[in-house]
């Protein structure tokens, strides 16, 4: 077993202790939440202590040419945001008879990374008190500017 392991199974089950339903996935967790569900994936950090990244899949999609627009909205958005932030990340296309020319598809993602000096109970108090606040404020500000009259359009 690696560090890494031993880390990440240190708070899942920290995490689960405190009320959170957490399932352990190939090299991460998944952490259900209200109805969304955010990936966390810990490293140890080679200057000590633990990396923590969190993602937070929306379920929203951008095409190629509407990324412009959806950029500066999303510059806009990250501005306002503390606990994470919203990234574009390529969608591999798995059809094979698709054209090479076809605009290319963007997942909206919210992302957040975290430092943990140990783990600690109040580290880990901490950590659980991050990925609250990552997920409810990336969840209301996309929710906010989707429902909104200056909503982001893709």
């Amino acid at each position: 077993m690696t560090a890494s392991q031993t880390e990440l199974q240190r708070i899942v089950a920290a995490l689960q202790n405190s009320g959170l339903t957490v399932e352990p996935v190939e090299d991460g967790a998944l952490i259900q939440h209200g109805g969304t569900r955010v990936a966390l994936f810990a490293e140890r950090d080679h200057q000590g202590g633990v990396i923590v990244r969190l993602h937070l899949d929306l379920d929203l999609y951008v095409e190629e040419d509407s990324l412009p627009d959806i950029l500066m909205g999303m510059n806009l958005l990250n501005q306002g945001l503390d606990y994470g932030a919203l990234n574009l990340d390529p969608v591999e296309n798995d059809d094979e008879d698709e054209d090479d020319e076809a605009p290319t598809t963007f997942a909206v993602l919210g992302r957040s990374v975290l430092w943990l000096p140990e783990l600690s109970a109040a580290e880990l108090d901490r950590l659980r008190e991050h990925l609250t606040r990552f997920e409810v404020e990336i969840t209301e500000a996309v929710e906010r500017t989707l429902h909104g009259s200056k909503g982001m359009s893709a």
